[in-house]
């Protein structure tokens, strides 16, 4: 039986380059989407002609409700999953004054309040497996060393490594290691127009942004066997940036 891995938030980006990497890699999918249903479809597609299974299940990751109540149900129909890849994230830039209430908590609630959404109901199914099985959470550089006008962000993904390094020592001797990968500036539509991406250039020894796919190889190398005995880590894929 082939394993199952769900990705958050794969309807595009880097989750996409996730999705499709690991279907590369002969793992069969559950795709993932709050809004871009048609996007996650299209998706789904490219993985099963690659050869492997993929379905969608739509939510938000913020909503606890539906996360518990979709994740349950796909797991009782489907069976436990094999790995995650919590990836699913925003942002609400802007300076710490400037901030607003609902900037601070959409994004607290998606990055950091998710990792418990979706992870709580998955954890003691995958435990229950007998089986080794792999946690990823996309993190950011951000959340290594903090960047301007990301406080919140920063801290939602400073605290998502926290959450992540806590819970590798809680599931180390079920043989289901928990890692996170940390990207730095990546070539994708969420980043931000504002972002000044000449001067932070000039800060990575690599001298260019990053791929999906490059962070995509990352997440394929700790959901597979060789990296059996890598747990609590957090893996930058940031050309140096630091």
């Amino acid at each position: 039986m082939t394993d199952t891995i769900l990705v958050t938030g794969s309807s595009r980006g880097i989750g996409r380059a996730i999705a499709l990497r690991l279907a590369r890699a002969g793992f069969d999918l559950v795709l993932h989407c709050r809004s871009g249903r048609a996007e996650a479809d299209t998706v789904a597609a490219e993985v099963q002609a690659l050869g492997q299974q993929a379905r969608v299940l739509q939510f938000d990751v913020a909503d606890r409700e539906a996360c518990k109540a979709i994740l349950e149900a796909d797991v009782e129909t489907h069976g436990a999953y094999y790995g995650v890849v919590c990836n699913a994230g925003l942002t609400r830039d802007g300076a710490f004054p400037a901030l607003t209430e609902d900037d601070w908590d959409q994004v607290m609630r998606t990055n950091l309040d998710g990792f418990y959404n979706v992870l709580h109901p998955l954890t003691m199914p995958m435990i229950r497996r007998r089986a080794p099985g792999r946690i990823v959470c996309i993190t950011s550089v951000s959340g290594l060393i903090g960047n301007r006008g990301q406080v919140n962000y920063s801290a939602s993904k400073a605290g998502l490594i926290g959450a992540a390094k806590a819970l590798a020592i809680e599931l180390g001797k079920r043989r289901i290691t928990v890692n996170c990968v940390a990207p730095g500036l990546i070539d994708t539509a969420m980043l931000d127009e504002h972002v000044p991406v000449d001067e932070l250039l000039k800060m990575i020894p690599a001298g260019r942004m990053g791929t999906p796919e490059e962070v995509a190889g990352a997440v394929n190398f700790l959901m597979s066997p060789e990296a059996a005995y890598i747990t609590r880590q957090v893996l930058a894929v940031n050309g140096g940036l630091c």
